[in-house]
């Protein structure tokens, strides 16, 4: 496994190898022979120039490293991309693939239960991963920087709706998001809508109660009226 240090000392060794490469023939050229006017002016725009994209590549590397970086191309790339982190035990992995509140939420639950802090990552905070193969997913919503998928629950036998936030330019799990109010749903998920539906359905079949009559017909006895004698 490579670390953030081991990452940033490669990528810097490549900045300048490549720095290298590029002035290399003009250095070449200037020990030669003498060296002319047009040659100085020459490599001097070329050092420019190299400095200027090993800034920009600098600058680039920094950001990425600073918001954290990773992140999927859409949010079922993203949960497929944890699913993998789960199975291989790749913490840094699984950290890259969750949203900076979502860790902040791992820490915060690690400092207070007194949880190891690799035991709080351990399913990437969904029990879907507990699947053997990667499970279904469908029905992605997107609305703005807002996602979500439906993914099969094994478990528990249902569709467990699963929120992501695009955050530094990739699709990251948004359950720390959730829990500090800081989500917003994309739009209710299939699930949902077919068990609205499902409850529509029963409760239009469902027979109509006729109305009791409480009015029961019973059997009035008149008393007997004695009749006038007759003269």
């Amino acid at each position: 496994m490579i670390n953030s240090k081991d990452a940033n000392v490669n990528n810097s060794l490549a900045l300048e190898i490549f720095m290298i490469a590029a002035l290399k023939p003009y250095l070449e050229r200037s020990l030669v022979g003498p060296v002319k006017a047009d040659n100085v002016s020459s490599m001097y725009r070329i050092i420019c120039l190299a400095f200027l994209l090993f800034a920009v590549l600098l600058a680039v590397a920094c950001s990425k490293e600073a918001g954290g970086g990773g992140g999927g191309s859409s949010p079922t790339e993203a949960y497929r991309s944890l699913y993998a982190a789960v199975k291989k035990k790749d913490q840094a992995a699984i950290k890259a693939i969750v949203s900076k509140k979502t860790n902040e939420l791992a820490e915060t639950q690690s400092s207070r239960g007194g949880t190891a802090i690799e035991r709080v990552y351990e399913n990437g905070f969904t029990e879907t991963t507990f699947a053997a193969s990667l499970p279904t997913i469908r029905d992605e919503r997107i609305n703005g920087n807002m996602g979500a998928i439906e993914v099969w629950n094994s478990q528990k036998s249902i569709w467990e709706d699963l929120p992501f936030i695009l955050e530094n330019g990739g699709w990251k799990l948004a359950v720390g998001d959730v829990f500090f109010g800081a989500y917003k749903s994309p739009g209710k998920g299939r699930s949902e809508i077919e068990k609205e539906a499902a409850n529509v359905m029963s409760q239009n079949s469902a027979p109509v109660n006729k109305p009791v009559n409480t009015m029961v017909p019973r059997t009035v006895e008149v008393p007997d009226i004695p009749l006038p004698k007759k003269k």
